[in-house]
């Protein structure tokens, strides 16, 4: 018997309108982002939409996360906790949500420019959307989970960026993290199969050092050991005989 979630055309509807919530939140967050501007005004805005739209947000009470987005700033892979944290030029941040509709769940993430950034930086950004891009491409119906993690790892380093090994993407419907867990570095032609109808969310993290990272006090926030800048793009996919179909 399969691990995988399978999803009926009528589950795939409501993973359809999760979606579609999803996407404009981070459209208006993204819209947001500037010098100046708080994580909590972006969480706040992000909360607002999302249940206005008839969704739930999928973090808040997650094991007790206390917010609707994760906010990770400049070496902060994940996690990062929505605050007064006032975001300033220079900087970049990655903003991670999830959505549920009818008890299912949709997760989605982007990295963005506050102001004016390095020349480093936009490239570790272009990289890591690049990593993410090339898995869409190849994701369909029997390909396997390494398959994934080595295109991903391959993107990576062959700009000299790392992916962070410690961190991976995941199955997800019924319950946020699921079967099968899907890392940013493997092997092809290892791993399990994918099915039709099974929804993953593929999440290139990438480092632009040291993939070692280190969890902050307040016992969420995962950063990069040599404070290396840290990007982040994630998309729920949902698998199809013939490709995928981008949900968020």
């Amino acid at each position: 018997m399969s691990k995988f979630q399978i999803f009926s055309d009528e589950q795939i509807e409501s993973l359809r309108r999760g979606g579609k919530i999803l996407r404009a939140t981070l459209d208006l967050v993204e819209g947001m982002i500037k010098p100046g501007i708080t994580t909590a005004e972006l969480d706040k805005a992000a909360e607002e939409l999302i249940v206005s739209s008839g969704g739930k947000p999928g973090f808040k009470g997650y094991h007790n996360f206390p917010k609707t987005l994760c906010t990770s700033i400049n070496e902060e892979c994940v996690h990062g906790i929505p605050s007064d944290r006032v975001l300033e030029d220079g900087q970049i941040i990655s903003v991670d949500c999830g959505v549920v509709v009818d008890g299912l769940y949709t997760d989605a993430c982007f990295t963005a420019a506050v102001g004016n950034i390095s020349i480093e930086a936009r490239k570790l950004m272009d990289v890591t959307k690049n990593c993410l891009r090339n898995v869409v491409e190849i994701l369909r119906e029997g390909v396997k989970v390494g398959d994934i993690s080595a295109m991903v790892q391959q993107t990576a380093e062959e700009e000299g960026f790392h992916p962070v090994r410690s961190l991976s993407g995941h199955g997800l419907g019924t319950t946020l993290h699921q079967f099968p867990d899907i890392p940013n570095i493997g092997e092809k032609g290892t791993g399990a199969t994918l099915p039709v109808n099974t929804i993953i969310a593929v999440e290139p993290i990438i480092s632009a050092g040291s993939d070692a990272v280190e969890q902050s006090q307040d016992g969420w926030t995962l950063s990069t050991k040599d404070k290396a800048l840290c990007a982040h793009y994630e998309h729920t996919l949902l698998v199809l005989a013939d490709g995928c179909e981008v949900l968020a």
